[in-house]
Protein backbone atom coordinates (compact mmCIF):
# COMPACT_ATOMS: atom_id res chain seq x y z
CA UNK A 1 0.00 0.00 0.00
CA UNK A 2 2.87 2.38 0.85
CA UNK A 3 4.56 1.61 -2.48
CA UNK A 4 1.31 2.35 -4.36
CA UNK A 5 0.95 5.69 -2.57
CA UNK A 6 4.53 6.63 -3.48
CA UNK A 7 3.89 5.71 -7.13
CA UNK A 8 0.74 7.85 -7.13
CA UNK A 9 2.64 10.82 -5.67
CA UNK A 10 5.41 10.45 -8.25
CA UNK A 11 2.89 10.15 -11.10
CA UNK A 12 0.99 13.25 -9.94
CA UNK A 13 4.19 15.30 -9.69
CA UNK A 14 5.33 14.12 -13.13
CA UNK A 15 1.94 14.94 -14.69
CA UNK A 16 1.95 18.41 -13.18
CA UNK A 17 5.55 19.13 -14.23
CA UNK A 18 5.15 17.88 -17.81
CA UNK A 19 1.84 19.71 -18.22
CA UNK A 20 3.46 23.04 -17.32
CA UNK A 21 6.57 22.40 -19.42
CA UNK A 22 4.63 21.38 -22.52
CA UNK A 23 2.08 24.13 -21.97
CA UNK A 24 4.77 26.82 -22.05
CA UNK A 25 5.99 25.52 -25.42
CA UNK A 26 2.66 26.45 -27.03
CA UNK A 27 1.72 29.74 -28.60
CA UNK A 28 1.47 32.71 -26.29
CA UNK A 29 -2.28 33.10 -26.77
CA UNK A 30 -2.86 29.55 -25.48
CA UNK A 31 -1.11 30.17 -22.17
CA UNK A 32 -4.22 30.23 -19.99
CA UNK A 33 -3.60 27.96 -16.99
CA UNK A 34 -6.76 27.30 -15.05
CA UNK A 35 -7.61 25.37 -11.89
CA UNK A 36 -11.18 24.23 -11.24
CA UNK A 37 -12.72 21.83 -8.81
CA UNK A 38 -15.39 21.03 -6.30
CA UNK A 39 -15.64 20.02 -2.68
CA UNK A 40 -18.36 18.28 -0.69
CA UNK A 41 -18.54 16.96 2.85
CA UNK A 42 -21.43 15.27 4.63
CA UNK A 43 -21.39 14.70 8.41
CA UNK A 44 -24.00 12.73 10.32
CA UNK A 45 -24.29 12.17 14.05
CA UNK A 46 -26.03 9.08 15.40
CA UNK A 47 -28.06 8.75 18.58
CA UNK A 48 -30.23 6.19 20.35
CA UNK A 49 -33.84 6.31 19.17
CA UNK A 50 -35.77 3.22 20.28
CA UNK A 51 -39.01 4.46 18.71
CA UNK A 52 -37.56 3.82 15.23
CA UNK A 53 -35.58 0.75 16.31
CA UNK A 54 -32.13 2.22 17.03
CA UNK A 55 -30.50 0.81 20.15
CA UNK A 56 -27.07 1.51 21.63
CA UNK A 57 -25.71 -1.67 20.00
CA UNK A 58 -26.54 -0.28 16.55
CA UNK A 59 -24.71 3.01 17.02
CA UNK A 60 -21.25 3.41 15.47
CA UNK A 61 -18.35 3.77 17.88
CA UNK A 62 -17.44 7.14 16.36
CA UNK A 63 -20.88 8.74 17.00
CA UNK A 64 -20.20 11.05 14.04
CA UNK A 65 -19.45 9.71 10.54
CA UNK A 66 -18.52 11.60 7.40
CA UNK A 67 -18.11 11.28 3.62
CA UNK A 68 -15.91 13.94 1.98
CA UNK A 69 -14.82 14.54 -1.61
CA UNK A 70 -12.37 16.94 -3.25
CA UNK A 71 -11.73 17.16 -7.00
CA UNK A 72 -9.02 19.37 -8.55
CA UNK A 73 -8.57 19.84 -12.31
CA UNK A 74 -5.74 21.73 -13.97
CA UNK A 75 -5.90 22.79 -17.64
CA UNK A 76 -3.22 24.44 -19.73
CA UNK A 77 -3.80 24.70 -23.45
CA UNK A 78 -4.47 21.25 -24.84
CA UNK A 79 -3.36 19.49 -21.68
CA UNK A 80 -5.23 18.78 -18.49
CA UNK A 81 -4.66 16.80 -15.31
CA UNK A 82 -6.64 16.13 -12.20
CA UNK A 83 -6.85 14.35 -8.87
CA UNK A 84 -9.69 13.19 -6.66
CA UNK A 85 -9.30 12.89 -2.90
CA UNK A 86 -11.86 11.09 -0.74
CA UNK A 87 -12.19 10.64 3.01
CA UNK A 88 -14.66 8.26 4.67
CA UNK A 89 -14.00 8.75 8.40
CA UNK A 90 -15.76 6.52 8.74
CA UNK A 91 -18.33 5.95 5.97
CA UNK A 92 -21.92 6.98 6.69
CA UNK A 93 -24.22 4.15 7.69
CA UNK A 94 -25.73 2.52 4.61
CA UNK A 95 -22.46 2.78 2.68
CA UNK A 96 -20.14 -0.20 2.39
CA UNK A 97 -17.53 -0.11 5.17
CA UNK A 98 -14.86 -1.07 2.61
CA UNK A 99 -14.86 2.64 1.77
CA UNK A 100 -13.48 3.43 5.24
CA UNK A 101 -10.24 5.38 4.95
CA UNK A 102 -8.89 8.34 3.05
CA UNK A 103 -6.52 9.08 0.21
CA UNK A 104 -6.26 9.76 -3.51
CA UNK A 105 -8.98 7.73 -5.23
CA UNK A 106 -8.32 8.87 -8.80
CA UNK A 107 -5.91 10.83 -10.99
CA UNK A 108 -5.60 11.45 -14.70
CA UNK A 109 -3.68 13.28 -17.40
CA UNK A 110 -5.20 14.14 -20.77
CA UNK A 111 -4.26 15.67 -24.12
CA UNK A 112 -7.02 16.99 -26.40
CA UNK A 113 -6.73 18.27 -29.97
CA UNK A 114 -9.22 18.63 -32.81
CA UNK A 115 -8.64 15.04 -33.93
CA UNK A 116 -7.51 13.05 -30.93
CA UNK A 117 -7.98 12.84 -27.18
CA UNK A 118 -5.70 10.70 -25.02
CA UNK A 119 -6.35 10.04 -21.33
CA UNK A 120 -4.22 8.09 -18.88
CA UNK A 121 -5.44 7.30 -15.38
CA UNK A 122 -9.02 7.25 -14.07
CA UNK A 123 -11.86 8.12 -16.41
CA UNK A 124 -15.59 7.64 -16.93
CA UNK A 125 -17.02 6.44 -20.24
CA UNK A 126 -20.28 5.31 -21.80
CA UNK A 127 -20.99 3.55 -25.11
CA UNK A 128 -24.45 4.39 -26.46
CA UNK A 129 -27.13 3.99 -23.80
CA UNK A 130 -24.73 2.06 -21.57
CA UNK A 131 -26.06 -1.45 -22.31
CA UNK A 132 -22.51 -2.82 -22.70
CA UNK A 133 -20.42 -0.09 -21.01
CA UNK A 134 -20.99 2.72 -18.58
CA UNK A 135 -18.52 3.81 -15.93
CA UNK A 136 -19.89 6.56 -13.71
CA UNK A 137 -20.09 7.99 -10.21
CA UNK A 138 -23.27 8.25 -8.13
CA UNK A 139 -22.34 9.36 -4.62
CA UNK A 140 -25.87 8.99 -3.26
CA UNK A 141 -25.64 5.25 -3.95
CA UNK A 142 -21.96 4.82 -3.07
CA UNK A 143 -21.08 3.89 -6.66
CA UNK A 144 -17.83 4.73 -8.41
CA UNK A 145 -16.77 2.20 -11.05
CA UNK A 146 -14.27 4.44 -12.85
CA UNK A 147 -11.80 2.71 -15.14
CA UNK A 148 -8.10 3.07 -14.37
CA UNK A 149 -6.14 2.68 -17.57
CA UNK A 150 -6.00 4.29 -21.01
CA UNK A 151 -8.62 5.87 -23.26
CA UNK A 152 -8.21 7.20 -26.80
CA UNK A 153 -10.83 9.12 -28.79
CA UNK A 154 -10.08 9.70 -32.46
CA UNK A 155 -11.92 11.54 -35.23
CA UNK A 156 -10.32 10.37 -38.51
CA UNK A 157 -12.98 12.00 -40.69
CA UNK A 158 -15.81 14.47 -40.24
CA UNK A 159 -18.75 12.78 -38.49
CA UNK A 160 -16.82 9.67 -37.39
CA UNK A 161 -15.70 9.15 -33.82
CA UNK A 162 -13.76 6.15 -32.50
CA UNK A 163 -13.28 5.41 -28.81
CA UNK A 164 -11.00 2.76 -27.34
CA UNK A 165 -10.53 1.91 -23.66
CA UNK A 166 -8.57 -0.55 -21.54
CA UNK A 167 -8.15 -0.78 -17.79
CA UNK A 168 -9.41 -2.11 -14.50
CA UNK A 169 -12.43 -0.89 -12.56
CA UNK A 170 -12.27 0.84 -9.22
CA UNK A 171 -13.22 -1.48 -6.36
CA UNK A 172 -13.40 0.74 -3.26
CA UNK A 173 -9.68 1.49 -2.59
CA UNK A 174 -8.44 -1.25 -4.90
CA UNK A 175 -9.10 -2.56 -8.42
CA UNK A 176 -11.29 -5.40 -9.59
CA UNK A 177 -9.52 -8.53 -10.80
CA UNK A 178 -10.89 -8.32 -14.34
CA UNK A 179 -9.47 -6.35 -17.26
CA UNK A 180 -11.98 -4.36 -19.33
CA UNK A 181 -11.35 -3.57 -23.01
CA UNK A 182 -13.68 -1.81 -25.42
CA UNK A 183 -14.00 -0.17 -28.82
CA UNK A 184 -16.87 2.01 -30.01
CA UNK A 185 -17.63 3.70 -33.34
CA UNK A 186 -20.19 6.43 -33.93
CA UNK A 187 -21.06 7.83 -37.37
CA UNK A 188 -23.13 10.89 -38.16
CA UNK A 189 -24.41 10.30 -41.70
CA UNK A 190 -25.31 13.97 -42.10
CA UNK A 191 -21.66 14.92 -41.67
CA UNK A 192 -20.11 12.07 -43.66
CA UNK A 193 -22.52 12.13 -46.64
CA UNK A 194 -22.72 15.49 -48.40
CA UNK A 195 -26.21 14.87 -49.82
CA UNK A 196 -27.57 14.59 -46.25
CA UNK A 197 -25.77 17.61 -44.81
CA UNK A 198 -28.70 19.99 -45.33
CA UNK A 199 -31.50 17.50 -44.73
CA UNK A 200 -33.90 17.97 -41.83
CA UNK A 201 -33.62 14.32 -40.91
CA UNK A 202 -30.59 13.50 -38.74
CA UNK A 203 -29.22 9.95 -38.65
CA UNK A 204 -26.63 8.60 -36.22
CA UNK A 205 -25.24 5.05 -36.35
CA UNK A 206 -23.15 3.42 -33.68
CA UNK A 207 -21.79 0.14 -32.47
CA UNK A 208 -19.37 -1.22 -29.93
CA UNK A 209 -17.69 -4.23 -28.41
CA UNK A 210 -16.59 -4.66 -24.80
CA UNK A 211 -14.60 -7.59 -23.48
CA UNK A 212 -13.60 -8.55 -19.97
CA UNK A 213 -10.85 -10.95 -18.96
CA UNK A 214 -10.82 -12.74 -15.61
CA UNK A 215 -8.68 -15.77 -14.86
CA UNK A 216 -10.57 -18.95 -13.98
CA UNK A 217 -9.36 -20.62 -10.79
CA UNK A 218 -12.48 -22.65 -10.06
CA UNK A 219 -11.71 -26.38 -9.52
CA UNK A 220 -15.16 -27.49 -10.77
CA UNK A 221 -16.45 -25.12 -13.46
CA UNK A 222 -14.67 -24.27 -16.68
CA UNK A 223 -15.65 -20.60 -16.60
CA UNK A 224 -14.92 -18.59 -19.74
CA UNK A 225 -12.02 -16.24 -19.05
CA UNK A 226 -12.89 -13.88 -21.91
CA UNK A 227 -16.46 -12.63 -22.16
CA UNK A 228 -17.55 -10.17 -24.84
CA UNK A 229 -20.62 -8.04 -25.36
CA UNK A 230 -21.67 -6.34 -28.59
CA UNK A 231 -24.15 -3.58 -29.37
CA UNK A 232 -25.55 -1.66 -32.33
CA UNK A 233 -27.63 1.52 -32.21
CA UNK A 234 -29.58 3.83 -34.47
CA UNK A 235 -30.75 7.35 -33.65
CA UNK A 236 -33.05 9.25 -36.01
CA UNK A 237 -34.51 12.71 -35.52
CA UNK A 238 -36.56 15.09 -37.62
CA UNK A 239 -38.21 18.26 -36.40
CA UNK A 240 -39.96 17.27 -33.15
CA UNK A 241 -39.55 13.50 -33.61
CA UNK A 242 -36.67 11.53 -32.04
CA UNK A 243 -36.06 7.77 -32.19
CA UNK A 244 -33.29 6.13 -30.19
CA UNK A 245 -32.74 2.38 -30.40
CA UNK A 246 -30.07 -0.07 -29.32
CA UNK A 247 -29.64 -3.84 -29.27
CA UNK A 248 -26.97 -5.60 -27.18
CA UNK A 249 -25.78 -9.20 -27.10
CA UNK A 250 -23.50 -10.83 -24.49
CA UNK A 251 -21.95 -14.26 -24.80
CA UNK A 252 -22.29 -16.78 -21.96
CA UNK A 253 -21.17 -15.26 -18.68
CA UNK A 254 -21.82 -17.49 -15.62
CA UNK A 255 -21.81 -15.43 -12.44
CA UNK A 256 -23.27 -15.18 -8.97
CA UNK A 257 -26.06 -13.05 -10.45
CA UNK A 258 -27.48 -15.73 -12.78
CA UNK A 259 -26.78 -18.84 -10.74
CA UNK A 260 -23.67 -19.80 -12.78
CA UNK A 261 -25.57 -20.66 -15.96
CA UNK A 262 -23.81 -20.58 -19.35
CA UNK A 263 -26.57 -18.78 -21.21
CA UNK A 264 -26.09 -15.87 -23.60
CA UNK A 265 -27.71 -12.54 -22.72
CA UNK A 266 -29.36 -9.79 -24.72
CA UNK A 267 -31.03 -6.41 -24.30
CA UNK A 268 -33.30 -4.30 -26.50
CA UNK A 269 -33.96 -0.62 -25.80
CA UNK A 270 -36.31 1.66 -27.75
CA UNK A 271 -37.09 5.28 -26.99
CA UNK A 272 -39.33 7.45 -29.19
CA UNK A 273 -40.58 10.96 -28.55
CA UNK A 274 -42.52 13.62 -30.42
CA UNK A 275 -43.26 17.15 -29.35
CA UNK A 276 -44.46 20.51 -30.53
CA UNK A 277 -45.69 23.57 -28.69
CA UNK A 278 -48.15 22.49 -26.02
CA UNK A 279 -47.88 18.73 -26.41
CA UNK A 280 -45.31 15.95 -26.07
CA UNK A 281 -45.38 12.14 -26.19
CA UNK A 282 -42.67 9.75 -24.96
CA UNK A 283 -42.69 5.96 -25.40
CA UNK A 284 -39.92 3.71 -24.06
CA UNK A 285 -39.51 -0.07 -24.12
CA UNK A 286 -36.82 -2.23 -22.55
CA UNK A 287 -36.31 -5.98 -22.59
CA UNK A 288 -33.50 -7.62 -20.63
CA UNK A 289 -32.46 -11.26 -20.56
CA UNK A 290 -29.45 -12.35 -18.49
CA UNK A 291 -27.65 -9.01 -18.96
CA UNK A 292 -25.65 -8.70 -15.75
CA UNK A 293 -22.10 -7.84 -16.87
CA UNK A 294 -19.36 -7.46 -14.25
CA UNK A 295 -15.57 -7.53 -14.36
CA UNK A 296 -15.65 -10.07 -11.51
CA UNK A 297 -18.07 -13.01 -11.79
CA UNK A 298 -18.33 -13.28 -7.98
CA UNK A 299 -19.26 -9.62 -7.38
CA UNK A 300 -22.72 -8.62 -6.20
CA UNK A 301 -24.94 -5.65 -5.37
CA UNK A 302 -23.51 -2.50 -7.03
CA UNK A 303 -19.91 -3.71 -7.29
CA UNK A 304 -17.92 -3.84 -10.55
CA UNK A 305 -20.78 -3.43 -13.00
CA UNK A 306 -19.41 -2.87 -16.50
CA UNK A 307 -22.74 -1.93 -18.06
CA UNK A 308 -25.78 0.11 -17.08
CA UNK A 309 -29.34 -1.10 -17.50
CA UNK A 310 -31.61 1.96 -17.55
CA UNK A 311 -34.88 2.20 -15.70
CA UNK A 312 -37.82 3.05 -17.93
CA UNK A 313 -40.15 3.73 -15.00
CA UNK A 314 -40.70 7.30 -13.87
CA UNK A 315 -38.34 8.72 -11.24
CA UNK A 316 -40.60 10.17 -8.54
CA UNK A 317 -39.37 13.00 -6.32
CA UNK A 318 -41.90 13.29 -3.49
CA UNK A 319 -41.46 11.43 -0.18
CA UNK A 320 -44.28 8.91 -0.55
CA UNK A 321 -44.32 8.52 -4.34
CA UNK A 322 -40.70 7.37 -4.08
CA UNK A 323 -41.30 4.97 -1.18
CA UNK A 324 -41.56 1.95 -3.49
CA UNK A 325 -39.06 2.55 -6.33
CA UNK A 326 -38.42 0.02 -9.07
CA UNK A 327 -35.02 -1.66 -9.35
CA UNK A 328 -34.02 -2.87 -12.83
CA UNK A 329 -33.96 -6.69 -13.04
CA UNK A 330 -30.90 -7.75 -15.04
CA UNK A 331 -31.85 -11.45 -15.08
CA UNK A 332 -35.04 -10.78 -17.01
CA UNK A 333 -37.71 -8.15 -17.49
CA UNK A 334 -39.80 -6.60 -20.23
CA UNK A 335 -41.32 -3.19 -19.73
CA UNK A 336 -43.05 -0.23 -21.34
CA UNK A 337 -43.29 3.41 -20.35
CA UNK A 338 -45.61 6.00 -21.91
CA UNK A 339 -45.77 9.66 -20.97
CA UNK A 340 -47.96 12.42 -22.35
CA UNK A 341 -47.48 16.14 -21.66
CA UNK A 342 -50.21 18.57 -22.60
CA UNK A 343 -50.67 22.28 -21.92
CA UNK A 344 -54.14 23.78 -22.07
CA UNK A 345 -53.76 27.16 -23.73
CA UNK A 346 -53.95 30.45 -21.87
CA UNK A 347 -57.40 32.02 -21.66
CA UNK A 348 -59.11 28.72 -22.54
CA UNK A 349 -61.77 27.10 -20.31
CA UNK A 350 -59.30 24.64 -18.70
CA UNK A 351 -56.22 26.76 -19.19
CA UNK A 352 -57.38 29.90 -17.43
CA UNK A 353 -55.27 33.02 -17.47
CA UNK A 354 -51.89 31.25 -17.28
CA UNK A 355 -52.53 27.86 -18.88
CA UNK A 356 -52.62 24.41 -17.26
CA UNK A 357 -49.99 21.68 -17.60
CA UNK A 358 -51.08 18.03 -17.45
CA UNK A 359 -48.72 15.04 -17.36
CA UNK A 360 -49.99 11.44 -17.64
CA UNK A 361 -47.52 8.58 -17.21
CA UNK A 362 -47.97 4.81 -17.35
CA UNK A 363 -45.26 2.22 -16.68
CA UNK A 364 -45.50 -1.56 -16.56
CA UNK A 365 -42.75 -4.15 -16.10
CA UNK A 366 -43.28 -7.92 -16.26
CA UNK A 367 -41.13 -11.01 -16.13
CA UNK A 368 -39.93 -12.50 -19.39
CA UNK A 369 -41.25 -15.91 -20.36
CA UNK A 370 -38.72 -18.61 -19.39
CA UNK A 371 -38.69 -22.36 -20.06
CA UNK A 372 -36.30 -24.39 -17.91
CA UNK A 373 -34.02 -26.89 -19.62
CA UNK A 374 -34.10 -30.10 -17.54
CA UNK A 375 -31.50 -32.83 -18.23
CA UNK A 376 -32.70 -35.18 -15.49
CA UNK A 377 -36.45 -34.94 -14.82
CA UNK A 378 -36.25 -37.32 -11.86
CA UNK A 379 -33.58 -35.26 -10.09
CA UNK A 380 -34.81 -31.94 -11.51
CA UNK A 381 -31.25 -31.04 -12.56
CA UNK A 382 -30.95 -28.04 -14.86
CA UNK A 383 -28.89 -27.91 -18.01
CA UNK A 384 -25.99 -25.46 -17.70
CA UNK A 385 -27.81 -23.17 -20.16
CA UNK A 386 -30.51 -22.80 -17.52
CA UNK A 387 -33.50 -21.85 -19.66
CA UNK A 388 -34.76 -20.62 -23.00
CA UNK A 389 -36.91 -17.55 -23.54
CA UNK A 390 -39.20 -16.27 -26.26
CA UNK A 391 -38.16 -12.67 -27.11
CA UNK A 392 -41.73 -11.84 -28.21
CA UNK A 393 -43.53 -13.28 -25.18
CA UNK A 394 -44.39 -11.46 -21.95
CA UNK A 395 -44.22 -13.35 -18.68
CA UNK A 396 -47.28 -13.70 -16.46
CA UNK A 397 -45.68 -12.26 -13.31
CA UNK A 398 -45.99 -8.51 -12.89
CA UNK A 399 -43.02 -6.76 -11.29
CA UNK A 400 -44.21 -3.16 -11.32
CA UNK A 401 -47.11 -1.03 -12.53
CA UNK A 402 -47.41 2.72 -12.16
CA UNK A 403 -50.13 5.03 -13.44
CA UNK A 404 -49.78 8.64 -12.39
CA UNK A 405 -51.45 11.94 -13.18
CA UNK A 406 -49.91 15.33 -12.46
CA UNK A 407 -51.58 18.73 -12.88
CA UNK A 408 -49.60 21.96 -12.56
CA UNK A 409 -51.51 25.22 -12.39
CA UNK A 410 -50.55 28.86 -11.84
CA UNK A 411 -53.43 30.80 -10.28
CA UNK A 412 -51.89 34.26 -10.35
CA UNK A 413 -48.48 35.90 -10.18
CA UNK A 414 -48.01 34.72 -6.59
CA UNK A 415 -49.83 31.37 -6.33
CA UNK A 416 -49.28 28.03 -8.05
CA UNK A 417 -50.00 24.41 -7.16
CA UNK A 418 -49.48 20.81 -8.26
CA UNK A 419 -51.82 17.84 -7.82
CA UNK A 420 -50.45 14.31 -8.16
CA UNK A 421 -52.16 10.91 -8.06
CA UNK A 422 -50.23 7.64 -8.32
CA UNK A 423 -51.67 4.13 -8.74
CA UNK A 424 -48.93 1.59 -8.04
CA UNK A 425 -48.56 -2.20 -8.03
CA UNK A 426 -45.25 -3.29 -6.50
CA UNK A 427 -43.78 -6.80 -6.38
CA UNK A 428 -41.76 -6.42 -3.21
CA UNK A 429 -40.62 -10.04 -3.23
CA UNK A 430 -38.89 -9.67 -6.62
CA UNK A 431 -37.60 -6.12 -6.17
CA UNK A 432 -36.51 -6.24 -2.52
CA UNK A 433 -36.47 -9.98 -1.83
CA UNK A 434 -38.99 -9.84 1.01
CA UNK A 435 -42.72 -9.92 1.76
CA UNK A 436 -45.09 -10.04 -1.20
CA UNK A 437 -46.80 -7.83 -3.74
CA UNK A 438 -48.73 -4.76 -2.67
CA UNK A 439 -50.90 -2.05 -4.14
CA UNK A 440 -50.63 1.61 -3.17
CA UNK A 441 -52.62 4.75 -3.93
CA UNK A 442 -50.74 8.01 -3.39
CA UNK A 443 -52.02 11.59 -3.36
CA UNK A 444 -49.89 14.76 -3.32
CA UNK A 445 -50.83 18.43 -3.02
CA UNK A 446 -48.00 20.93 -3.55
CA UNK A 447 -48.78 24.63 -3.06
CA UNK A 448 -46.41 27.63 -3.40
CA UNK A 449 -46.96 31.24 -2.37
CA UNK A 450 -44.67 34.06 -3.41
CA UNK A 451 -45.07 36.66 -0.66
CA UNK A 452 -42.76 39.25 -2.23
CA UNK A 453 -39.81 39.48 -4.59
CA UNK A 454 -37.64 37.79 -1.93
CA UNK A 455 -39.98 35.78 0.31
CA UNK A 456 -41.69 32.54 -0.72
CA UNK A 457 -43.39 29.65 1.11
CA UNK A 458 -44.10 26.16 -0.19
CA UNK A 459 -46.48 23.63 1.41
CA UNK A 460 -46.55 19.94 0.60
CA UNK A 461 -49.13 17.38 1.78
CA UNK A 462 -48.99 13.66 0.90
CA UNK A 463 -51.02 10.56 1.67
CA UNK A 464 -50.30 6.89 0.86
CA UNK A 465 -52.59 3.94 1.45
CA UNK A 466 -51.94 0.24 0.76
CA UNK A 467 -54.29 -2.68 0.19
CA UNK A 468 -55.24 -5.20 2.89
CA UNK A 469 -54.41 -8.91 3.00
CA UNK A 470 -56.75 -11.87 3.58
CA UNK A 471 -56.70 -11.18 7.35
CA UNK A 472 -57.93 -7.65 6.64
CA UNK A 473 -54.57 -6.23 7.73
CA UNK A 474 -52.73 -3.51 5.81
CA UNK A 475 -49.91 -4.83 3.63
CA UNK A 476 -46.36 -3.75 4.51
CA UNK A 477 -46.50 -0.67 6.79
CA UNK A 478 -49.95 0.38 5.67
CA UNK A 479 -50.86 4.04 5.37
CA UNK A 480 -48.52 7.03 5.54
CA UNK A 481 -48.96 10.77 5.66
CA UNK A 482 -46.20 13.29 4.95
CA UNK A 483 -45.86 17.03 4.94
CA UNK A 484 -43.38 19.80 4.19
CA UNK A 485 -43.13 23.52 4.86
CA UNK A 486 -40.32 25.40 3.15
CA UNK A 487 -39.55 29.08 3.64
CA UNK A 488 -37.18 30.78 1.17
CA UNK A 489 -35.53 34.18 1.49
CA UNK A 490 -33.93 34.81 -1.89
CA UNK A 491 -31.28 34.54 -2.97
CA UNK A 492 -29.46 32.95 -0.04
CA UNK A 493 -31.51 31.47 2.82
CA UNK A 494 -33.96 28.60 3.20
CA UNK A 495 -35.61 26.76 6.11
CA UNK A 496 -37.43 23.44 5.69
CA UNK A 497 -39.53 21.34 8.07
CA UNK A 498 -40.69 17.87 7.01
CA UNK A 499 -42.51 14.98 8.65
CA UNK A 500 -43.55 11.44 7.70
CA UNK A 501 -45.89 9.37 9.88
CA UNK A 502 -47.11 5.79 9.61
CA UNK A 503 -50.79 5.49 10.46
CA UNK A 504 -51.90 2.19 9.03
CA UNK A 505 -50.27 -0.74 10.82
CA UNK A 506 -50.68 -1.38 14.54
CA UNK A 507 -47.89 -3.99 14.49
CA UNK A 508 -45.30 -1.22 14.09
CA UNK A 509 -44.50 1.52 16.55
CA UNK A 510 -45.69 4.77 15.05
CA UNK A 511 -43.05 7.48 14.97
CA UNK A 512 -42.81 10.89 13.40
CA UNK A 513 -39.92 10.95 10.94
CA UNK A 514 -39.40 14.67 11.34
CA UNK A 515 -36.55 16.75 9.92
CA UNK A 516 -35.50 20.36 10.34
CA UNK A 517 -33.15 21.93 7.78
CA UNK A 518 -31.64 25.38 7.40
CA UNK A 519 -29.30 26.40 4.64
CA UNK A 520 -27.40 29.22 3.03
CA UNK A 521 -26.41 29.43 -0.64
CA UNK A 522 -24.15 31.97 -2.26
CA UNK A 523 -22.93 31.44 -5.80
CA UNK A 524 -21.51 27.93 -6.04
CA UNK A 525 -21.21 27.57 -2.25
CA UNK A 526 -23.86 25.87 -0.14
CA UNK A 527 -24.12 24.91 3.53
CA UNK A 528 -26.99 23.04 5.18
CA UNK A 529 -27.50 21.93 8.78
CA UNK A 530 -30.29 19.70 9.99
CA UNK A 531 -31.66 17.48 12.70
CA UNK A 532 -34.14 14.62 12.50
CA UNK A 533 -34.88 11.04 11.60
CA UNK A 534 -34.22 8.97 8.50
CA UNK A 535 -36.76 6.31 7.56
CA UNK A 536 -35.45 2.84 6.76
CA UNK A 537 -35.98 1.84 3.13
CA UNK A 538 -34.27 1.76 -0.23
CA UNK A 539 -32.90 4.64 -2.27
CA UNK A 540 -32.92 4.31 -6.05
CA UNK A 541 -31.40 6.46 -8.79
CA UNK A 542 -32.08 5.42 -12.39
CA UNK A 543 -33.11 1.89 -11.45
CA UNK A 544 -30.03 1.27 -9.24
CA UNK A 545 -30.71 0.99 -5.52
CA UNK A 546 -29.11 0.67 -2.10
CA UNK A 547 -30.53 0.01 1.36
CA UNK A 548 -30.87 3.02 3.65
CA UNK A 549 -30.90 2.25 7.40
CA UNK A 550 -32.92 4.11 10.02
CA UNK A 551 -30.96 6.97 11.59
CA UNK A 552 -31.46 9.80 14.02
CA UNK A 553 -29.29 12.83 14.79
CA UNK A 554 -27.70 15.99 13.43
CA UNK A 555 -26.30 16.38 9.92
CA UNK A 556 -24.21 18.91 8.07
CA UNK A 557 -23.62 19.24 4.33
CA UNK A 558 -21.12 21.65 2.80
CA UNK A 559 -20.42 21.93 -0.93
CA UNK A 560 -18.50 24.31 -3.13
CA UNK A 561 -17.44 24.60 -6.77
CA UNK A 562 -14.67 26.83 -8.04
Amino acid sequence: MVIIQKINKFLLFTIFFLTIRIGFSQEENELTPKITGNFETILQSYQIDTLIGISSEQLPDEKILSNSFLTLNYTFGKFSAGVKYEAYLNALQGYDNRYNGHGISGRFASYISDEIEITAGNFYEQFGNGLILRSFEERALGIDNSIDGMRVKYKPFSGIKLTGIIGKQRYYWEHGSGIVKGLDCEISLNQTIKKLSNKKIKILLGGGIVSKYQKNSDPVYNFPENVSAFSGRLNVSRNGFVLSSEFAYKINDPSSDNGLIFKDGNATFLNASWSKKGIGILISALRLDNMSFRSDRTASLNDLNINYLPAITKNHSYFLTSMYPFSTQANGQIGLNTEIFYTFKKNSFLGGKYGTNVNINFSVVNAIQKTKIIINPNADILNLDGYTSNPYAIGDENYYKDLNLEINKKLNKSLKFSLVYVYEDYNKYIIQGKDSSLHADIFVFDFSVKLSSKYAVRFESEYLTTNKNSQNEPVDFGNWIAGLIEFTYSPHWFITITDQYNTGNSKHDSAHYYNFFAGYTKGANRIQVGYGRQREGILCVGGICRNVPAASGFNLTLSSSF
